[in-house]
């Protein structure tokens, strides 16, 4: 596209040097080292670097012209200033691809807990009803039948305008996409045409990276409140603050609950005797979607996932599905016929005992797990901790008030903390500061603590205490990653007869714990 028509309706633009009006630009990105002949370089000033500071060598690679923030004295380049070079690096990498989400059906989830499970649920009621699908979130992306792991929840806005130029020439049909905090934030999906919205749950996470509760809620939010006309946003009745931007927005809200029967998609009569959920899910009366009218009625469903979380995230999926005409039967078969995401509330062991591997990240996270967790049938808990590295004081203090929370509903009389040293790098590495407050929050209860440096003496130590009935829970972030393989790994070790592609069926397809 020539330059002159690419930078129309650039907001605040202000041009030092001359354009040439035939000039060709062929890409758009703020990253110099994808930089080509004719590529438009995005210069931002970021947390960590400056693109400014990398301008002269984009010229060398052939970078045609420069957005920027700060005009660079002394360069002989074609620099146009801009107020804000995020919103111009999506704006431009929207129109230079032709704005590939206005020919797609658009859906965006966030959530502080959750939306990795529920994309996956919803592409999978995609893919049953038989729609080619498109998914980007922080386990992969998927572009139709193409596979690819994902290094962020949400890429930069470039690389995602290009991802869905590639879903558009695929012919996909849905495209589902995680949206986190910072990538609203940061502008990465100001040109992401969402016809649907999600947002499940808020709590406390990423304080850091926001600086406060309020801006982390600002960002999330904005996924609500920005929703254009004639879309749908689907929010939780049962979490206050989701269900507060109810009259925010400018998109028709639908709300799902599994505690107040008014909410439009109500989770009635819930049984989690068996880990597994069968509930009768209430449609209270008929809805206007996307596509055709969603009628009233009441149908049974069985979910194969466990967990009380699973039952939050389905509903929230199979309501996205619902508006966007995927008919009723399809959508439930959909959700029913779900296996689950790593290290959500995922059975990996199932047999003598049970053994579940949850990341446990933050105190909702740790919520859901012990809700789910309290429901189920069993004799005693063996709780592997992976104590969160370089998070600070704080969370870790919260973490551990969370879990103690739930102490007398739990059969557990020992915890199993790990620093999981042999796998952890720099960045999440268990500070001094962080053991003083696991410590501390734990001497306060009855519970005998156990720390065992390494990760895989803590799951040799749980498994060889485990007795029939019991179940082990490997919690944890980042530390504990690699449980589930060492857990399964030290089973056959025991139990070479045991069927071993059965045993690591559970590991298939992972990327968590992948050198």
């Amino acid at each position: 596209m020539k330059l002159t028509e690419l930078i129309e309706g650039l907001s605040s633009s202000e041009i030092r040097g001359t354009i040439n009006e035939e000039l060709e630009i062929g890409s758009v990105t703020n990253d110099s080292r994808k930089i080509e002949d004719g590529s438009l370089f995005v210069a931002i000033k970021g947390y960590l670097a400056d693109g400014h500071h990398y301008m002269a060598e984009a010229k060398k690679r052939g970078a045609a012209a420069f957005i920027v923030t700060e005009f660079q004295d002394g360069e002989d380049m074609l620099q146009i200033r801009v107020e804000n070079a995020r919103e111009a690096l999506s704006f431009l990498s929207a129109k230079l691809n032709d704005h590939p989400t206005r020919k797609l059906r658009m859906v965006g989830i966030t959530a502080t807990n959750g939306k990795t499970t529920t994309s996956y649920i919803l592409d999978h009621i995609y893919t049953s009803a038989g729609y080619k699908t498109g998914l980007i979130g922080s386990v992969m992306i998927k572009v139709g039948e193409r596979f690819v792991h994902s290094e962020l929840t949400t890429p930069e806005s470039s690389d995602l305008q290009i991802i869905f130029k590639e879903m558009v020439k695929e012919h996909v049909d849905k495209a589902v996409m995680e949206v986190s905090s910072s990538a609203l934030e940061l502008y990465r999906v100001n040109d992401v045409d969402f016809d649907i919205v999600a947002f499940n749950n808020f709590s406390r996470e990423h304080i850091d990276q926001h600086g406060s509760l309020e801006k982390y809620y600002e960002a999330k939010s904005s996924l609500v409140r920005n929703a254009k006309v004639g879309s749908f946003a689907i929010l939780n009745m049962d979490d206050e603050v989701t269900y507060g931007l109810r009259g925010e927005t400018k998109a028709k809200v639908i709300t799902f609950s599994t505690k107040d029967e008014n909410a439009d998609l109500f989770c009635s009569d819930l049984d989690l005797s068996t880990g597994r959920a069968r509930f009768i899910l209430k449609i209270r009366q008929d809805i206007v979607g996307l596509d055709g009218m969603i009628e009233k009625g009441e149908y049974p469903v069985h979910l194969r996932v466990p967990g009380f979380h699973s039952v939050v995230n389905s509903l929230s999926a199979m309501a996205m599905a619902l508006v966007d005409g995927v008919r009723i039967y399809d959508v439930i078969r959909g959700a029913e016929t779900f296996t689950g995401v790593e290290r959500r509330f995922q059975y990996i062991y199932d047999d003598e005992y049970v053994i579940i591997d949850d990341h446990f990240a933050n105190m909702s996270n740790i919520d859901m797990t012990l809700e789910s967790l309290v429901k189920l049938n069993y004799n005693k808990l063996h709780l592997v901790y992976a104590i969160r590295g370089n998070r600070g004081p704080t969370v870790n203090r919260e973490n551990i008030i969370t879990l103690l929370k739930w102490r007398d509903r739990l059969h557990m009389d020992e915890i199993i903390g790990t620093k999981s040293v042999e796998f952890v790098t720099t960045k999440d590495k268990v500070t001094e500061e962080e053991m003083t407050v696991f410590h501390e929050e734990l001497e306060k209860s009855d519970l005998t603590v156990t720390v065992i440096e390494d990760l895989k003496s803590s799951i040799r130590y749980a498994i060889d205490k485990a007795e029939p009935g019991d179940v082990i829970l490997l919690a944890g972030s980042q530390g504990m990653d690699h449980g589930a393989r060492i857990a399964l790994e030290y089973i056959y070790s025991q139990n070479p007869d045991k069927d071993k592609e059965k045993l690591f069926a559970p590991l298939v397809g992972r990327v968590s714990d992948m050198a």
